[in-house]
């Protein structure tokens, strides 16, 4: 499930829950159905503008005919365009995600700073030099203009297979279908979005339609109909046939059995995916060549994902500032080049992060006093970045505080009204780094606060009247949001480490060591 991009931003990207349709501007990087989830109930008119390339819109409007009530905005491959907002301009280029038909990756460019968001992808080597080159490092050099943000896809950033190429996996469909010459029907497990590269090329390679069954797989029929018309063939009599995976190890069970038993030669069944490979059912299985599992099904290893290397050859070359995972929430902080670089005890005040969480109409980022909440423990972890609108600070009286030790701090989150997914917590930006400043938070507290106090105006420590809040050094300023302004990390089942917390359940140690300077939330 795609994750909500950050509330400083102006624009969603493949979601559509009741925080997406309050975006002035909303992007769809393809048209699998993961990525559409609540589009229907997100589609009034009165909503922001629906950037997608054409195709993702025409294979969008067959599960979500609704959508049509909406603004599109067609975008092409490789084209910058400009997008008016109220909070400023910003531009945004497409490029192509190497995904499936239509998937593209945005690039967007203003005052939030430079943000890649890859959608899905297969971020292949050949697939990021397509992007600006003041982008791309040079060899054995930094880069001088890096990219603040890339909202990655890491399905595979856990999986250690060195997956072939499309091109390879392909190639190794048509070997295992050259070898099985008698067999009368080839069975392609090539019903989902993306695998339409197979079906051309083994419709190319052996001259032959292939037949789509309109009834069981009417969604494949129609998907191929817009993207690859010329291959596909109502004949039930025709070699080559689609089967949906769902119902795969039945059919195939089902027709061995009865080849076998009418001593007729047996239909090939091919499954092209990593699934079965990444489940590691096999702990040594050979990506050079198709495998037959004990049912007697073929499998190639095919993926529409990026590997783990390709992931980290990316990073290396674009070497961004900041990596969150657009996937399951812990995989991004598997990557070494995000362990390496992008883990802070501590954010300057110049840093990107704090733009993309102001308020999108605000021009301008309030110094560092700013608070990053988070729950304590130690496997499980909630937190998120608020900004503080306060327009005046003990700092701001006080020359000679040190407001370092106040660049981050912890307070406990209230329940949720509705979790959406976010980047926030130790799933997006990695354990080590969280339990860092954790610990130094902790040992920092008392002279924080001491210091605090020292150097506060006397007004606001002392004033009685009723427009002004007393403070003392153990709840100095202390407030929370509202539970309907915070966000949670919804990390499902993905690894017991990922889990989110229950909002407010904090380890007893740092439960009231909470330092936040003044805020006004209303504003957040």
């Amino acid at each position: 499930m795609p994750i909500e991009m950050p509330r400083g931003l102006p624009f969603a990207v493949d979601t559509w829950g009741p925080s997406s349709r309050r975006r002035r501007h909303r992007f769809l990087t393809h048209a699998h159905r993961d990525h559409l989830v609540g589009a229907g109930a997100g589609a009034d008119p009165g909503g922001g503008a629906l950037y997608a390339t054409r195709l993702t819109l025409s294979l969008a409007l067959r599960h979500f005919p609704q959508l049509d009530q909406g603004e599109f905005v067609e975008v092409e491959v490789g084209r910058t365009f400009k997008v008016d907002d109220p909070a400023g301009a910003f531009s945004v280029t497409a490029y192509d995600a190497n995904h499936c038909p239509g998937a593209v990756m945005f690039l967007f460019e203003g005052e939030f700073g430079s943000i890649l968001h890859t959608g899905d992808c297969r971020l292949t080597p050949d697939c990021a030099q397509n992007l600006p080159l003041k982008y791309i490092a040079k060899k054995g050099k930094e880069n001088v203009c890096r990219l603040d943000f890339v909202f990655l896809d890491c399905t595979f950033s856990k999986c250690f297979l060195k997956l072939p190429s499309k091109e390879l996996a392909i190639q190794q469909v048509i070997a295992c279908i050259w070898k099985h010459p008698d067999a009368p029907f080839v069975y392609l497990a090539c019903d989902l979005l993306g695998h339409e590269e197979i079906l051309v090329e083994v419709s190319r390679t052996f001259g032959s339609k292939i037949y789509v069954d309109t009834r069981r797989n009417s969604d494949c029929f129609k998907a191929l109909s817009l993207t690859a018309p010329e291959i596909i063939t109502d004949d039930p009599s025709c070699r080559f046939q689609i089967v949906g995976f769902h119902h795969l190890y039945d059919n195939a069970s089902k027709k061995l059995e009865g080849a076998r038993a009418s001593l007729q030669p047996e239909p090939l069944f091919i499954r092209p995916s990593t699934q079965w490979y990444a489940c590691g059912r096999n702990q040594k299985p050979s990506l050079t060549e198709a495998q037959q599992d004990d049912f007697g099904i073929w499998h190639v290893c095919f993926s529409i994902h990026s590997s783990r290397d390709e992931l980290e050859q990316a990073m290396q070359l674009l070497q961004p500032q900041w990596v969150i995972s657009t996937t399951p929430p812990c995989f991004a902080m598997e990557l070494s080049y995000v362990k390496k670089h992008c883990f802070k005890t501590r954010l300057t005040t110049n840093d990107p992060l704090w733009k993309i969480f102001r308020d999108p109409l605000q021009k301008s980022v309030t110094s560092p006093s700013s608070v990053l909440a988070s729950c304590t423990q130690p496997d499980e972890d909630l937190s998120t970045f608020v900004d503080d609108d306060h327009p005046t600070s003990a700092s701001e009286e006080c020359t000679d505080f040190d407001v370092s030790t106040l660049e981050l701090q912890f307070v406990p989150s209230p329940p949720v009204e509705e979790p959406d997914i976010t980047l926030f917590g130790r799933a997006r930006f990695g354990s080590q780094a969280i339990d860092i400043m954790k610990e130094e938070l902790c040992h920092q507290y008392i002279a924080a606060a001491e210091q605090t106090r020292f150097c506060a105006p006397e007004d606001l420590l002392h004033d009685s009247s009723k427009n002004v809040e007393t403070y003392s050094a153990m709840d100095l300023i202390t407030k929370q949001a509202p539970a309907s302004q915070q966000d949670c990390v919804e990390a499902g089942d993905v690894a017991p480490s990922c889990q989110c917390a229950e909002a407010g359940d904090v380890a007893p140690s740092c439960q009231d060591q909470a330092v936040v300077i003044s805020q006004d939330y209303s504003k957040i």
